[in-house]
C-alpha cells in the first residue's frame, strides 16, 4: 500500500512523541528513584552515625580496659594503714628485715619501744619487773636500775641521769626510751615521721642488695595494680628479702626509708653486696672463772645438820674428787629467805683434801611454799635471796654455788634467768664459782635459757640421767648411750664445751610391772643392784643399744627390769666426755657408787 507523504510525516511524529514520552517517563522514573534513593539515604544516616559511634566508643572502651588492665596503677597507699597506725603517737617499728605487729610511741621527738619489744627483739637481756615497775640491765659487774617516769636511772646504786625520761607507761603498757637500750645494745636506728615508723638494725655484714635503673615505684604487694608504697630514686639500693616461695619478675624489698615492698625486676639490676658497717660499741666482758683442770665433782645428799659429819667417810671412800656439792641451801618461801646446813668443820676437813665445797642451792624441799615462784619475779626477793646466798658462801669460804632449781615453770623462767644474772655479779665480785644444773635439754624445758646461763654462770651441768623418772608408766634404763650423747650434742649448741659438765648416775632403778600393768621402782646404789641380780639368780647380759648391762626375770605374775649403772656403763659415758672435750664429769650420789669406779673415772679426768 502506497502512504503519501503526509502520514508518513504523522507516524513520524507519533514516534518521536511516543519517544519523548518514555524519555521522559524514564526521567522521572530516574528522579524518582534518586528521590527515593536520597530519602533512604537520609533515612540511614543516622544509623550509619550511631554504628560509628557505637564503633568509636566500643574500641574506646575495650582500649580504655586493655590499658586499665596492663598499664600500671598510680594509686597510693594508705601508708599510715600500711603500718597499722591508730594514732599521732603510735609508731611502727621493724627490726631487720621484719615489721613487728608490736608498736612503739614517738613522744616528743624521740622513739620509744615497749619494754616486751625490747625482750624479744632487741635485746633480751633487759629483764622489767611490773611489780615493782623496775627495769634492769646485768653488766659483768653492776646492775643498772630504771624506774617510770624518771630520767633517773642507777648503775651499782650509784645515780647517773639522762636528758629524757627513760621510761613512761599507758596503762599495763611499759615504753622504754631506744636511745637507753641503745647504751647498752649494739644496733643502729632511724625513724621517720607522717606515717611515724623506725627501722632497726643489728645485723651487720654483707646484705643483699639491688640498685633501681630508673626511678623505682615500690608497690604493697607483686603486681602493677597493687598501690605504691614510696619511691625509689635512680640508683638507689633496696635490701633484698627472702620469700617462701619466688615470685616470678618481681623482688621483695626493704627501701632505706623503711619500706618492705615489691619491685619489677626489669626496673632493677641482678643482685650484689652492699656492706653495712657495724657501730663503735664495747661489748661487756663477763668474765669466768675456770679450773685449770678438768673438774671432777660429786654431790653428797645432806638431810641435816648431823649428816654432815658423815664427809669423813665418804670422802675416804673416793678419789681424784675435785670438788664436792652438799645440799645446804633450800629456798624456804618467796621473800628471798633460806634455810642452811652449811657447816664450817665440812669445810674445812673438804680443803684439808684438796677438795672445793660447791654448796648446792635447791627449790624441792619447799617447792609447795614457793610454787609460784614470786622469789624470782619481784627485785627486792631476788635480790635478798642473793645477798643471802652471799653472805653464807662468805662466812663458811665456799668456792661455789651449784643451783638445782628443778620446778622452775615457763611463767618464771624470766626472773629465774635474771636471778642467775644478778647472782653471777656478786660471784664474780667476790670469786666464787657459780654452777648451774639443768635436765637434758628438750622442749619442756627449753625455757631454762641454757645460752644465758652460758654467759653468766662459769659452769653448766648436764644432769644426764632420769631418761625414765621413777613416776614413769613404762619401765626404762636411768642414762642409756644414747640418751646422754644427745643431751651432750644438744647442749653444746647453746653452751661452750670449756663450760659444761656432764653428770652421770651412781644409781640404778628396779622396775617393776605387775600383772595390771601398774609400774613401781625404787633406785639403789651399786652394790646393791648387783645383789639383786645375784638374789634372783639372773645373770646381767650386755645391751649394745643402751650402753647398760640388763636383767630380766617374771616372779608371780609381775615383770622384773633393770637397767644396770657400774663399771663398763659409765666408762662409756666418760668416753662421750672425752670426746666432746668436755669440762668435766659430776657425779650423783656420793654413796651409791663402787669404790673402783673412781679408778674409772680417773683414766678419763686427770
Amino acid at each position: 500500500m502506497i502512504r503519501d507523504g503526509k502520514e508518513e510525516r504523522e507516524e513520524l511524529e507519533e514516534r518521536k512523541e511516543r519517544r519523548k514520552k518514555k524519555v521522559n517517563h524514564t526521567g522521572d522514573r530516574r528522579k524518582r528513584s534518586r528521590k527515593r534513593r536520597r530519602k533512604r539515604n537520609s533515612q540511614m544516616a543516622p544509623a550509619v552515625i550511631i554504628v560509628l559511634l557505637i564503633f568509636i566508643v566500643s574500641g574506646g572502651l575495650v582500649g580504655k580496659l586493655l590499658y586499665d588492665k596492663y598499664s600500671p596503677s598510680r594509686e597510693q597507699a594508705d601508708t599510715a594503714e600500711y603500718f597499722n597506725l591508730e594514732n599521732d603517737q603510735e609508731i611502727a617499728v621493724l627490726v631487720n628485715d621484719m615489721m613487728l605487729e608490736d608498736k612503739g610511741r614517738l613522744i616528743d621527738g624521740r622513739v620509744y619501744l615497749n619494754v616486751e619489744t625490747v625482750y624479744q627483739y632487741v635485746n633480751p637481756r633487759f629483764y622489767w619487773d611490773a611489780s615493782e615497775n623496775t627495769y634492769l640491765y646485768a653488766l659483768p659487774t653492776e646492775l643498772v636500775s630504771a624506774q617510770v617516769g624518771s630520767s633517773d636511772y642507777t648503775v651499782a646504786k650509784a645515780k647517773q641521769s639522762a636528758d629524757y625520761v627513760i621510761l613512761r607507761a599507758d596503762g599495763n603498757d611499759v615504753f622504754v626510751a631506744i636511745d637507753f637500750v641503745n647504751q647498752y645494745t649494739n644496733f643502729t636506728y632511724e625513724y621517720w615521721e607522717d606515717p611515724n615508723h623506725v627501722h632497726i638494725v643489728d645485723t651487720f655484714g654483707e646484705w643483699n642488695v639491688v640498685t633501681a635503673q630508673k626511678k623505682v615505684q615500690v608497690r604493697y604487694q607483686a603486681g602493677i595494680k597493687s598501690p605504691i608504697l614510696t619511691t625509689a630514686d635512680k640508683g638507689s639500693t633496696m635490701f633484698v628479702l627472702e620469700e617462701e616461695e619466688e615470685i616470678e619478675e618481681w623482688t621483695r624489698v626493704l627501701t632505706k626509708d623503711g619500706y618492705i615492698g615489691y619491685v619489677r625486676d626489669k626496673q632493677i639490676s641482678e643482685m650484689s653486696k652492699e656492706m653495712l658497717e657495724e657501730p663503735e660499741f664495747e661489748e661487756p666482758i663477763y668474765t669466768n672463772i675456770a679450773k685449770d683442770h678438768t673438774v671432777n665433782l660429786s654431790w653428797h645428799q645432806v638431810t641435816n645438820k648431823d649428816a654432815n659429819e658423815n664427809i669423813y667417810r665418804v670422802l675416804a671412800n673416793t678419789k681424784g674428787l675435785t670438788a664436792v656439792s652438799p645440799t645446804w641451801f633450800f629456798l624456804s618461801d618467796n621473800d628471798g629467805n633460806i634455810d642452811s646446813l652449811a657447816d664450817q668443820d665440812y669445810v674445812n676437813y673438804c680443803h684439808q683434801n684438796n677438795v672445793e665445797v660447791w654448796a648446792l642451792v635447791e627449790d624441792i624441799t619447799y617447792k609447795d611454799t614457793i610454787l609460784d615462784y614470786e622469789i624470782f619475779s619481784r627485785t627486792t626477793s631476788r635480790q635478798r635471796l642473793v645477798n643471802n646466798l652471799i653472805a653464807q658462801a662468805i662466812q663458811y669460804g665456799l668456792d661455789g654455788l651449784n643451783l638445782d632449781m628443778e620446778f622452775i615453770n615457763e611463767d618464771s623462767a624470766r626472773g629465774y634467768v635474771q636471778f642467775i644474772r644478778e647472782l653471777s655479779i656478786m660471784c664474780r665480785l667476790n670469786g666464787i664459782i657459780l654452777s648451774v644444773d639443768n635436765y637434758v635439754p628438750a622442749a619442756y624445758n627449753r625455757f631454762y635459757d641454757r645460752a644465758e646461763q652460758g654467759v653468766f654462770a662459769d659452769y653448766v651441768i648436764i644432769m644426764g640421767y632420769d631418761e625414765t623418772p621413777r613416776n614413769s608408766d613404762t619401765a626404762g634404763p636411768v642414762a642409756s648411750i644414747g640418751f646422754v650423747e644427745s643431751g651432750i650434742q644438744n647442749t653444746l649448741e647453746e653452751v661452750p664445751k670449756e663450760k659444761v659438765i656432764n653428770a652421770v648416775p651412781f644409781y640404778t632403778r628396779f622396775w617393776r610391772t605387775d600383772e595390771n600393768g601398774e609400774v613401781t621402782s625404787e633406785a639403789m646404789g651399786m652394790d646393791s643392784a648387783d645383789q639383786k641380780a645375784v638374789n634372783n639368780n639372773v645373770e646381767p647380759v650386755w645391751d649394745e643399744t643402751t650402753g647398760q648391762y640388763y636383767i630380766e626375770l617374771e616372779y608371780e605374775g609381775s615383770i622384773y627390769q633393770m637397767w644396770m649403772e657400774e663399771e663398763r656403763s659409765i666408762e662409756e659415758k666418760l668416753k662421750l666426755i672425752k670426746q666432746y672435750e668436755l669440762a668435766g664429769v659430776a657425779s650423783w650420789r656420793l654413796g651409791y657408787e663402787r669404790a673402783g669406779i673412781w679408778d674409772i673415772i680417773l683414766r678419763y679426768v686427770n
